[in-house]
């Protein structure tokens, strides 16, 4: 078990400890034995779509790269989403990679750079989610702090993979100083990786694609605050909490900081708390809004680590390790 992991759970530890202090387990045994559990068909079911249209947008990102079918892709996002399920700090997103780059012939380098994209575009979109929610109810001076770090951090990513990406002399003379100390054989493989990773930052194929992005964008995050609204009903937070209308928006901005930044494999403890402190905001008690923070988490990782193991299995791999180690040892070809 390395460092990662050790400390993944040590914050996933200290989070639950926040979300529990406070918590009555009678009062959370009977929010959840009142809970119309059929509204999670369709949440789970909504969920499942919003990683269909995730794969979809993703294929426009590889489009440069390689054309590769949406179901193909889906699988290797369902792996990789499988893999944060048990593994810390994002180790998932490698394996996602790993997965098309073997199964497909494609560059690790180049595939794991369109996620770095990805992963650009949806800090973004939070916060443009972020922005307008703030003009609706008014934020913890922390959740804008937030927002404004995320912001800079992709900011100051996004310009330096197009600097870079434009500026190879500069690159390979930065890789040159950098790698200086390292054994050549070592150093060669670090400069190859990365110059297949930026070879993976390519412009859309057609002007239309930065439309079809955007829009798949709006729908992917429309969906996942559509879950945290059909969840409301199966609690009926509704009309217990006379919940208004953006509750669900406020939520999804909230608790997708647990997501962002790197944390417990499954992002347990971070997203329960983040839950909670949420709803506080509209007067929900804590020991059923800790209830709803379980039956939502569930609701988003539990089919996602299923059809996992199903993929996995039919793409011939095994989970064997929560360790990444370069790009090999994370599955073995059966």
């Amino acid at each position: 078990m390395n460092w990662k992991l050790w400390a993944g759970l040590l914050v996933g530890a200290l989070f639950l400890y926040l979300a529990f202090k406070e918590v009555d387990f009678g009062q959370m045994w009977d929010s959840l034995k009142n809970v119309n559990y059929w509204y999670l068909l369709p949440a789970t079911l909504i969920i499942l779509f919003s990683h269909f249209l995730r794969a979809f947008r993703w294929r426009y990102l590889l489009d440069p790269v390689k054309r590769l079918d949406t179901p193909s892709l889906f699988s290797a996002l369902m792996i990789g989403y499988g893999a944060n399920m048990v593994m810390p700090a994002h180790l998932g997103e490698f394996l996602r990679a790993y997965v098309l780059s073997q199964k497909h012939k494609i560059p690790m380098g180049s595939v794991f750079a369109t996620i770095v994209m990805e992963r650009i575009i949806d800090v973004f979109s939070l916060l443009v989610l972020m922005f307008l929610a703030v003009l609706i109810h008014p934020f913890p001076e922390w959740v804008v702090k937030s927002g404004y770090i995320m912001f800079a951090v992709a900011l100051a990513l996004f310009f330096f993979l197009i600097f870079f990406k434009k500026s190879p002399k500069r690159t390979d003379a930065l890789l040159h100083i950098i790698l200086k100390p390292v054994p050549e054989r070592i150093g060669s493989r670090i400069k190859r990786s990365t110059e297949r990773f930026f070879s993976g930052i390519l412009p859309l194929k057609r002007r239309g694609d930065y439309v079809q992005v955007v829009l798949l964008s709006v729908c992917i995050w429309v969906c996942y605050g559509f879950v945290f609204y059909v969840c409301f009903q199966a609690f009926d937070f509704i009309e217990t909490f006379r919940l208004p209308w953006y509750a669900g928006l406020i939520l999804l901005v909230i608790t997708t900081i647990s997501v962002v930044v790197p944390s417990s494999p499954g992002y347990v403890g971070p997203y329960h708390y983040l839950c909670q402190v949420s709803l506080a905001m509209f007067a929900v008690p804590e020991s059923p809004a800790l209830s709803y923070a379980a039956v939502v988490h569930g609701v988003n990782f539990l089919p996602v680590l299923a059809l996992a193991l199903l993929f996995a299995g039919y793409e011939g791999l095994r989970l064997y390790s929560p360790d990444i180690k370069e790009d090999t040892n994370v599955v073995s070809q059966k």
